[in-house]
């Protein structure tokens, strides 16, 4: 498992749709994944700070875990198959470890109300992890690194790749 950190929520301006590019904490590789608004929305806001009049969907999970006595150990996006992510969210209940299916955005929506690791599986990395080339070296990815990004394109068409890494 290796230790990721959410580097940036971005929009694609030509169809709107939304990507969380999480980056390995020790590491240089970035792994794009794309979410629903609602989830992007839910995470941007805890992330910011921002205060909303209720509760949103991912609050309303963590308090019903808290109340049911357990507590979330971290998220682990574990597997990538036809271009879908799969996560679990790890539990502690009654001092056992519980796993629990999730989309990877509903997973990572929770973990930033919950402030605990977001982890990937090295294969999920392997899959579709992006190592940027150093600067002005950037337009000579290869076979295989393009292939990684083809779901991505028009997006990443769209991104000043510079920005990556700024928060």
């Amino acid at each position: 498992m290796i230790e990721m950190i959410i580097d940036s929520i971005r929009m694609s301006l030509m169809n709107y749709q939304r990507v969380v590019i999480l980056k390995e904490k020790d590491g240089e590789r970035y792994l794009p994944i794309w979410i629903g608004p609602a989830e992007a929305d839910s995470i941007a806001i805890k992330l910011q700070d921002v205060q909303v009049p209720r509760p949103m969907t991912h609050d309303l999970l963590r308090s019903a875990i808290e109340a049911l006595g357990a507590r979330v150990n971290s998220i682990f996006v574990h597997d990538l198959r036809n271009d879908t992510f799969y996560a679990r969210i790890l539990l502690i209940v009654d001092g056992k470890d519980l796993e629990i299916d999730s989309r990877p955005s509903d997973a990572i929506a929770l973990a930033v109300r919950v402030e605990v690791p977001i982890y990937a599986d090295e294969s999920v990395l392997e899959k579709a992890g992006i190592l940027l080339p150093p600067k002005g070296e950037q337009d000579e990815l290869s076979e295989d690194e393009l292939s990684k990004l083809s779901p991505f394109k028009d997006f990443i068409d769209t991104l000043n790749m510079d920005d990556l890494g700024k928060s």
